[in-house]
């Protein structure tokens, strides 16, 4: 069940409106950008570049997990003016994932309970009129797909932290109506356990992430067996070994499971994916490594290339070399893609989802120029002095290209430095363009929309 506390508890100006936009402040740049949770607040602009990176070690690093504080009664996040969040749900074990389907029902990946749920909302509002469990006894699910990709798909993909299963849907099931079918199995489940899929626009590949099975590859030996030289030769450019093999990867196969093949390599840990509108170009967004520093390296988000290499374990953010296997690889110096949108380090990014939906002048949705831009939910440090993350921020974008900037959405789930009552998770636009948010600290979901302050 979800947990109230006194407002006595929780700070005042958390639960103000903010009363300015901060769009139209400079944006925060180079070592400026580096803040923690006192200075977030809707419109703050961040920009940060690989040259803004500070050297590793210049920090200790720590161990700071955040308190699990009761949700304050009344309580709802900062948002823009003119936007307000709406709780759709409370009490879910642990909301991860959530995809809208195409008739708008919002399919919900509850991974602790082995679930997947589903909420069917009324009219124009964030009350549930219809509720089910979609699917149960699965393994730690999280991505969930619908296919063909379109109007009327016949299944519904979901990623397990060992597989990926179909359940066979039409339109307006609650509950699958057949057992599951294994179309990916013997997935890598240790460590890094958030599987996500998604479908390219025309149906034809179903991508996979799959996360690394350590920090860094601390156990995965310096060489593979047979030696580098001829490893290099046989497998794509980046790829790892022993127990890191086939992680830290994107893979691609039919939509039956078959024909495997990998898309990237060198992606830590990518939880969240989904397919561009504009573009219908592949984006991660990436959990880099621990233990650096509190700044370093950069999370991020990205186009998913065809054949790169995104550095770990041995660079990072480019050409950085990670000092743990400093010297291991000189072979791959300068063949590093470098990522689209850096981050802030250690804020755990996990979903992201392009903004599509109507827009405000035609009575629902956001304004236009949102219309385009990503969004994407930052879980939250642990390996950071000074709390960050903990909040949903928009990726901004001009002709379907990334700028680099990224600006505070959704914020006000900090209590204190030591304490947190929210952690984003999954993002997704619904039919009527309205914002979906989950969060696992107290299991919440919520309906974020725009009215410009008519209401």
């Amino acid at each position: 069940m979800i947990r109230f506390a006194s407002m006595a508890v929780f700070p005042v100006s958390l639960l103000l409106a903010t009363s300015a936009f901060a769009a139209d402040q400079p944006v925060l740049k180079g070592a400026a950008a580096f803040g923690d949770w006192r200075a977030d607040r809707p419109g703050v602009r961040r920009l940060i570049k690989p040259q803004d990176l500070p050297r590793p070690y210049v920090t200790k690093s720590t161990s700071n997990s955040a308190g699990l504080a009761d949700m304050p009664a009344d309580a709802k996040p900062q948002l823009p003016p003119g936007f307000s969040a709406e709780l759709i749900a409370s009490g879910i074990d642990n909301p991860r994932v959530v995809r809208v389907a195409p008739n708008g029902d919002l399919f919900v990946a509850d991974s602790e309970a082995n679930q997947i749920r589903v909420y069917r909302l009324g009219q124009g509002g964030a009350k549930p009129v219809e509720t089910g469990i979609f699917a149960g006894n699965l393994n730690q699910p999280y991505g969930i797909a619908f296919y063909p990709p379109g109007d009327a798909p016949q299944w519904v993909y979901v990623a397990n932290s060992d597989s990926v299963v179909r359940f066979p849907y039409k339109s307006g099931d609650l509950s699958a109506s057949g057992e599951p079918q294994t179309i990916v199995d013997g997935i890598p489940s240790s460590h890094h356990w958030t599987r996500d899929i998604a479908f390219s626009p025309d149906g034809k590949t179903l991508y996979l992430s799959v996360g690394s099975g350590s920090n860094v590859a601390e156990a995965m030996g310096k060489a593979p067996e047979g030696g580098l030289e001829a490893w290099v030769k046989s497998q794509p450019l980046g790829a790892t070994w022993g127990s890191e093999e086939g992680r830290a990867d994107v893979h691609a196969f039919d939509p039956d499971g078959q024909n495997q093949r990998v898309v990237a390599t060198g992606l830590r840990n990518c939880s969240g994916m989904t397919v561009q509108p504009a573009t219908g170009a592949l984006w991660c967004a990436v959990n880099e490594r621990d233990s650096l520093g509190d700044n370093v390296p950069a999370e991020y988000a990205t186009v998913v290339k065809q054949g790169a290499f995104y550095g770990w374990p041995w660079y990072y953010i480019g050409n950085h070399e990670d000092p743990r296997h400093k010297g291991e690889r000189p072979d791959l110096a300068g063949k590093v893609d470098i990522p689209d949108v850096l981050m802030q380090a250690h804020s755990a990014p996990l979903n992201i989802a392009f903004y599509e939906g109507q827009n405000a002048a035609a009575g629902s949705g956001f304004p236009a120029e949102y219309r385009g831009d990503a969004f994407v939910a930052l879980h939250g440090s642990w390996n950071r002095g000074n709390r960050t993350g903990y909040k949903v921020v928009r990726l901004l974008f001009k002709d379907g290209k990334p700028t680099g900037e990224y600006e505070d959405f959704m914020t006000g789930f900090v209590v204190s430095n030591g304490e947190v009552w929210g952690r984003p998770v999954g993002v997704a636009v619904a039919k009527d363009g309205a914002l979906i948010v989950t969060e696992d600290g107290n299991g919440t979901l919520w309906r974020v929309t725009y009215d410009g302050g008519r209401s």
